[in-house]
């Protein structure tokens, strides 16, 4: 069977609507049925699904999960809200930045650009709303922040890219802070200009800051200090050589848990159950999708697709900096109707060649690939993101999507800078 055929048979599955997961499992499947001197049989498609499983660094997936959901339940997103809508609530476009800052910081504890969304977005959009800011612009600056969810450390994508380059995952998270903290100031400046251009309630907010400010920094520090040191104690403890990601990832489920339970007393005992119901219903499809994701992949690798990828676009293209090109266009295409996770396994062993034979490093190129996927997570069809923004605020997807467009462009703004100065990624 030709890989053209797959590739369209694949596309063709998405394009009625079949479930990610099952596609990429009917497409490594199709290959040994239509023809049976095929080496993939539907045996091996399955055992390689089964050892998809046997993954120690893939165990931190579900642990960060787990921890974004303890932390969403208890309050932590509205913490650290309090803390930077207090230090910059009143200087121009400070709500919408405090929001910004807000995802960032999240995102460093959920490693989820959804979950980041839902956490984040549930709290500030009425707070914006209420504050005078336009639903759909507080909409969208939370749909488009979130994707900071999966590049500031520890992210999901990076550790299924380390899984698929077998790159270290440790190395991968130093390499997405600057960038990640890049996009937010990109993002921050856009909401300066919009806020400059159609004005601020500034009566109001002043407020709302003053509000703030008047239970006193001592009291915002007791409360907000452990949600802001929860990334410090999770990346500390993987550069501190004290435990791996994985290790790292279970660690914050306890820490998560410590906090909500006995300092913000935020949750229950009685709780738990229903939070770990909510982790098994959120990383149970996304199971299935990851080790069908590997099943497909090794299937397309028998294939020899990878070589023809590479040798075409080597062959094709020359110059560096148009196969850089070329690569971001393919992604944010792919991005665009496929969810991040399975492209990052699918794309990687197909890709990862061509870099490597221009002279890219794979951290680098790793972070490129993760910020260009991101950008799909606010583009239609699939911009879950843009779905789990509206299912918040009832505005229509469509609407949202348009009223990202400049952040949108911020996005892709600092997709080329990290692309084509690799030291951003690399300098840590």
């Amino acid at each position: 069977m030709s890989v053209a055929a797959v590739f369209i048979i694949f596309l063709l599955l998405l394009f009625i609507a079949v479930p990610i997961g099952s596609t990429l499992g009917i497409s490594s499947i199709l290959p040994s049925l239509l023809d049976a001197d095929f080496t993939a049989s539907a045996s091996y498609v399955v055992r390689s699904m089964v050892s998809g499983l046997d993954s120690f660094p893939l165990l931190a997936v579900p642990m960060f999960v787990l921890s974004g959901i303890v932390m969403a339940r208890g309050g932590v997103s509205r913490k650290l809200f309090d803390v930077f809508a207090y230090f910059i609530g009143k200087k121009t476009a400070g709500m919408p930045c405090a929001v910004i800052i807000t995802c960032l910081f999240y995102g460093a504890i959920s490693g989820s650009a959804p979950a980041t969304v839902a956490a984040v977005g549930s709290m500030t959009i009425p707070i914006l709303v209420n504050l005078g800011y336009d639903k759909t612009f507080s909409t969208a600056i939370v749909a488009v922040a979130g994707g900071l969810g999966v590049i500031i450390p520890p992210s999901i994508p990076f550790i299924l890219y380390s899984m698929a380059s077998g790159e270290s995952v440790g190395e991968l998270f130093k390499a997405g802070i600057i960038p990640g903290i890049l996009i937010a100031f990109l993002l921050m400046a856009y909401a300066f200009y919009y806020c400059k251009k159609h004005g601020e309630d500034r009566e109001q907010i002043g407020g709302v800051v003053d509000e703030l400010r008047k239970r006193g920094f001592g009291h915002l520090m007791k409360t907000g200090l452990w949600a802001l040191i929860t990334p410090v104690i999770i990346l500390g403890c993987i550069y501190g050589g004290i435990a791996s990601p994985t290790e790292a990832a279970v660690i914050s489920v306890f820490y998560s848990l410590f906090i909500s339970l006995f300092i913000y007393k935020s949750l229950k005992p009685k709780d738990i159950l229903d939070i770990l119901r909510e982790a098994v219903q959120t990383y149970g499809p996304l199971l299935f999708i990851l080790i069908a994701s590997t099943a497909f992949s090794r299937v397309l690798t028998l294939m020899q697709v990878p070589q023809q990828v590479s040798g075409w676009i080597l062959n094709t293209f020359s110059a560096k900096t148009v196969i850089i090109l070329v690569i971001i266009l393919f992604l944010t295409v792919v991005g665009m109707i496929m969810d991040t996770s399975p492209a990052i396994l699918i794309t990687t062993p197909i890709l990862l060649p061509v870099v490597v034979g221009v002279g890219i490093d794979p951290i680098h190129f790793g972070v490129i690939m993760v910020v260009n996927l991101a950008i799909g997570f606010v583009t239609p069809p699939v911009g879950v993101n843009l779905f789990v923004a509206s299912s918040l605020s009832d505005i229509p997807v469509i609407n949202i999507a348009q009223k990202a467009i400049p952040l949108i462009i911020m996005f892709f703004v600092a997709l080329f800078l990290i692309a084509f100065i690799p030291a951003i990624s690399l300098t840590l």
